[in-house]
């Protein structure tokens, strides 16, 4: 639709009586309202009050909608239709703020600033109007796609000899209740000693079929060569390691099983039997020295506290696995700490958001959070674990299966 003289008199009026700054943006408005006024029009197959044989269906008046551009915001209106939908094409559906400010308002909203915040950073750059949560929530859902494609993707270009796996707790809406979800990961430790996020899901509750379900979905991706998995002693977790990791060793975290130990003695008494048990976990280089330590603490802690002693006696082969591992990652393979740093950094993002609509919403952000870690040791210099020390493990296994071939045919 052309404006006509009047009409372009009218706007030269209009543009006279505006600041100078702001008549790029009047122009611009009026012109996008005449455009999208024209594509309306042959939408219905008629201008307003005309009346055509090609008429399809009535105005039925108009909504407003803003959007921002680099010439301003722009307050147009869009026709509504008695029958059907209109939404000019010149506009992106349902949306207020073009693709970098989307970015940043992701990457905001990642990084766990709240709601309001979100929205006070869209005004600060520029969008007077704002931005709704349900705008945020359908700009995040983006984020989805790179959750999808990151927990599907092949394991199978290396093996991972260590995994360390735990859980956190977060808020989350189910139904018509706020209830707690898990949200479990799988850090491996590859072959040449980088460290990489292998997986994580959300669920209600950490009970083995949920546990079984993760570790097979794992293994269906290709995961493979595991030796050891640590962990804390989680009943439904440790049943789900032994159904789904058959000959892989399983060291219970010492972190753990210290707290499990605590809260079985005197608050006085603690600090004392945690130093005499942190004696067992003083690097010694050889298995048999670490067994040694380990009667020689049962012994002492049996005279002083009995069911210490038993705790420890029971856990005996769980807390020393590390041991048959080579002695220069026994510091980082005896307790699940590699995780604790990444379970801090989601309830860091998480907490800002308090509860969560639902576990989609957590699993968006909490997976967001461990893509950028993930990410972070892919491109870091420094490994886990140094790629002639990883050689060492390969060493140990051959020597391991070499004195079993010996045992057996001495048998």
């Amino acid at each position: 639709m052309a404006l006509d003289q009047s009409a372009l008199l009218e706007l030269l009026g209009e543009l006279k009586d505006t600041d100078v700054t702001d008549r790029i943006r009047i122009a611009t408005q009026k012109l996008y309202q005449e455009l999208i006024d024209a594509e309306a029009a042959a939408a219905i197959g008629a201008a307003p009050f005309e009346r055509t044989p090609e008429r399809v269906t009535q105005r039925n008046g108009s909504r407003p909608k803003t959007i921002t551009t680099t010439a301003g915001q722009l307050d147009l209106r869009i026709p509504k239709l008695r029958a059907g939908s209109f939404f000019p094409s010149l506009l992106e559906r349902r949306r207020r703020v073009d693709q970098a400010l989307f970015a940043v308002v992701m990457e905001a909203y990642v990084h766990g600033v709240s709601t309001r915040k979100v929205d006070d950073l869209v005004r600060a750059l520029g969008a007077d109007t704002g931005i709704s949560k349900s705008e945020v929530s359908r700009i995040c859902a983006n984020l989805d796609e790179d959750v999808a494609a990151f927990t599907s993707r092949p394991l199978t270009e290396t093996t991972y000899p260590y995994v360390f796996v735990d859980a956190t707790y977060c808020k989350a809406r189910v139904g018509r209740r706020v209830v707690s979800q898990a949200i479990v990961v799988a850090v491996g430790v590859a072959a040449d000693g980088r460290r990489e996020v292998l997986g994580f899901d959300v669920g209600d509750t950490e009970s083995e079929p949920f546990w079984t379900d993760f570790f097979r979905s794992l293994k269906a991706r290709g995961l493979s060569g595991v030796q050891l998995v640590v962990s804390d002693a989680h009943t439904g977790l440790v049943s789900a390691i032994s159904t789904c990791f058959a000959g892989a060793a399983w060291q219970r975290c010492r972190v753990h099983f210290m707290r499990n130990v605590l809260a079985k003695v005197p608050k006085v008494a603690g600090p004392m039997v945690a130093a005499i048990i942190r004696t067992i976990f003083v690097p010694r280089g050889k298995r048999d020295l670490v067994r040694a330590q380990f009667d020689e603490v049962v012994t002492m802690l049996t005279r002083s506290h009995p069911a210490v002693a038993d705790m420890l006696d029971d856990a005996r082969e769980d807390l020393l696995a590390f041991a048959e591992f080579p002695p220069e990652h026994w510091q980082q393979i005896w307790s699940t700490n590699p995780l604790e740093r990444l379970n801090k950094e989601i309830k860091r993002r998480t907490n800002v958001v308090g509860v969560f609509p639902n576990p989609a919403a957590l699993l968006r952000l909490a997976g967001h959070v461990l893509i950028e870690q993930h990410d972070e040791w892919d491109c870091a210099d420094r490994r886990y674990f140094s790629e002639n020390s990883m050689k060492l493990l390969t060493a140990a296994s051959v020597e391991l299966e070499e004195v079993s071939i010996a045992a057996i045919d001495a048998a």
